[in-house]
C-alpha cells in the first residue's frame, strides 16, 4: 500500500527563481505528491492564458489512460513546491514549450523520443 505523504510547509526551500511570463503553477498528479513518486514524464504545453500556469505538467509515469482522465488525480501547484518532491527537474525548467522529458535513471532526463522505457523510482524519502 502506498504513503499519502504530502510535504509540510515547513519542508520546503526556495529552490527556484521563476519569472517567466504567466505564472509559477503548474500541474502535479498525486503519484508524486502524495505517493511519494519522483518525476518521470513531464511536458512543457503552451500554458493557458486563463490560469497563472507556467504550462508543465509532471508525472511519475505509470499513470494510464483512466487515471490521466480523472480531474481528481492532478493539482495545480508552484513550481517551486514540485521542485522540493523531486529536484532533479530543475536544470529543465525553461525549457520551450513542446518539451517532452523522460527520466532515465536516478538523476537524469533526456527528450523524449518515445525509444525508450520511463525510469520509475520513488522520492528518497520513500527508499
Amino acid at each position: 500500500m502506498e504513503k499519502d505523504y504530502i510535504l509540510k510547509t515547513e519542508e520546503f526551500k526556495k529552490l527556484i527563481d521563476w519569472n517567466e511570463p504567466n505564472g509559477d503553477g503548474c500541474f502535479a498528479s498525486n503519484r508524486i505528491t502524495k505517493d511519494g513518486y519522483k518525476v518521470g514524464y513531464m511536458v512543457r504545453h503552451v500554458p493557458n492564458e486563463s490560469m497563472p500556469v507556467s504550462g508543465w505538467w509532471f508525472m511519475a509515469g505509470d499513470e494510464d489512460d483512466n487515471y490521466m482522465k480523472d480531474k481528481n488525480n492532478f493539482s495545480i501547484y508552484k513550481l517551486n513546491t514540485i521542485c522540493n518532491y523531486d529536484p532533479d527537474i530543475i536544470k529543465y525548467l525553461h525549457s520551450k514549450v513542446g518539451s517532452e522529458y523522460i527520466r532515465i535513471d536516478n538523476f537524469n532526463f533526456e527528450l523524449d523520443d518515445g525509444s525508450k522505457e520511463i525510469f520509475i523510482t520513488k522520492q528518497d524519502r520513500f527508499k
